[in-house]
């Protein structure tokens, strides 16, 4: 037990010492405080104003576009040639709008003129007003009043109850959905980054000879375990930095750019920018939505998944690296390994539509599949005897993995300049 200590000392401090490790933990926040209050920021800021010029062939138009904080719309008389001339002197914040001849009935001709294409959201905006308008008028034609109709708008909102032994309690689907897919996708990230690095690993110690000087000192299963155990404290270091410095970085990002507006503040904005208020308070609603969700019991589960995948995996990926001498040989080997990983997140939008169905019980128990698809299943809280037997067998999964690797590791980690095939290591398999 000293010696795998000692190998896994090794194996964490040479990893963190690294400038990569260090460049990589400071840029994720960065990154990820970027994602999160630059978008918000650029909402709530002003934008520039974009003066619309509109010719209405119809008469059907004047007085009803609406103009916003982004956009005036003026209806003026002139010909469109010389519109079209006072539109390129004034740049790139001056479009004309013509709208050709109609009845009501008809769908007229509509184009905007510029010195560039204006943006999609623009365009919408003004296709959408054109349309109600246009309904509007066919509505009055058939004699119906078009102040009832936009009363007749009725919108359900479902609210989730999740019944329990303790009582009834709020849930949300989408919230489970965002948190067991999100966790899902991290635990698919860091077994293939982390994975890889244990394979990359022993493939160089192995090509540096170095290993032929721990072999004399350290059994191969030790030597297997203690980089397998290493590599993993290392990333559980680099995800723990990324969770601290995200949320400080965010906090200080969103007192510096958003000045501690309110949601309902960047909302009124979102709305007077063109974007539907009711739209915009149900995306920050989702946000409330997510208190639903059990974090204590999420968390736990997510560690332990999280865990139980990555040693699964790095100790098959371990195993492929004692096996080859080059990244070129270790191809075909990894191939049948990351099969169920990308199956898993292949599947996920079956098992976010369907999280108690057979098919995503089966998956969530199987092990090689199980630390992606029952993270996904635990924000929708299946019965507990599911996560515990899928835990169970993922422990079982984990030792009979490792004692798989451990026969191959142990003869390939000094076998040089042979060409392994899976018959081959079938023998390894039966020393």
């Amino acid at each position: 037990m000293h010696k795998i200590l000692l190998i896994i000392e090794r194996e964490y401090l040479s990893r963190v010492r690294k400038k990569a490790f260090i460049i990589m933990t400071l840029l994720g926040p960065l990154l990820f405080a970027g994602i999160t209050v630059i978008p918000a920021w650029l909402a709530s800021r002003d934008s520039s104003l974009t003066t619309i010029s509109v010719i209405d062939q119809s008469g059907l138009f004047e007085g009803k576009l609406k103009s916003n904080a982004e956009t005036t719309f003026q209806f003026v008389k002139t010909e469109i040639d010389k519109e079209k001339k006072t539109v390129q002197e004034a740049g790139d914040h001056h479009l004309l709008l013509v709208i050709g001849q109609t009845d009501g009935k008809t769908i007229p001709a509509v184009q905007i003129f510029g010195e560039s294409n204006p943006g999609l959201d623009l365009v919408q905006s003004i296709e959408n007003q054109i349309n109600s308008e246009l309904k509007n008028i066919q509505l009055k034609s058939s004699g119906i009043d078009p102040a009832l109709v936009e009363n007749i708008n009725p919108e359900i909102d479902i609210q989730t109850k999740v019944l329990s032994e303790e009582g009834e309690k709020d849930g949300s689907s989408a919230a489970a959905t965002a948190v067991g897919f999100g966790a899902g996708f991290l635990i698919y990230i860091f077994i293939f980054l982390y994975g890889s690095m244990v394979m990359t690993g022993v493939m160089e110690e192995k090509t540096n000879r170095v290993v032929e000087v721990i072999i004399s000192s350290v059994k191969p299963f030790e030597l297997m375990m203690g980089k397998i155990v290493g590599v993993a404290l290392v990333g559980l270091t680099q995800f723990a930095l990324w969770l601290a410095l995200s949320y400080g970085i965010t906090a200080v990002a969103s007192a510096v750019f958003l000045k501690d507006k309110k949601p309902q503040e960047i909302s009124q904005q979102l709305s007077a920018q063109g974007m539907d208020q009711q739209k915009a308070m149900k995306k920050i609603g989702f946000l409330e939505e997510l208190k639903s969700v059990n974090v204590t019991y999420v968390v736990v589960c997510f560690l332990f998944f999280f865990l139980g995948g990555y040693l699964l995996y790095s100790a098959l990926f371990a195993a492929v690296g004692a096996a080859v001498d080059n990244q070129q040989d270790a191809q075909q080997f990894m191939l049948p390994i990351t099969i169920p990983i990308i199956a898993s997140i292949v599947m996920a939008q079956l098992i976010i539509k369907e999280p108690n169905s057979n098919m995503a019980f089966w998956f969530s128990i199987f092990p090689l599949t199980s630390p992606i698809i029952m993270m996904i299943r635990v924000p929708f809280e299946p019965p507990l005897w599911q996560i515990l037997l899928s835990m169970v067998c993922l422990i079982l999964g984990f030792l009979g993995t490792t004692w798989f690797a451990g026969k191959i590791y142990r003869v390939g980690i000094l076998m040089y300049g042979k060409k392994i095939t899976y018959k081959e290591l079938w023998k390894w398999m039966r020393y």
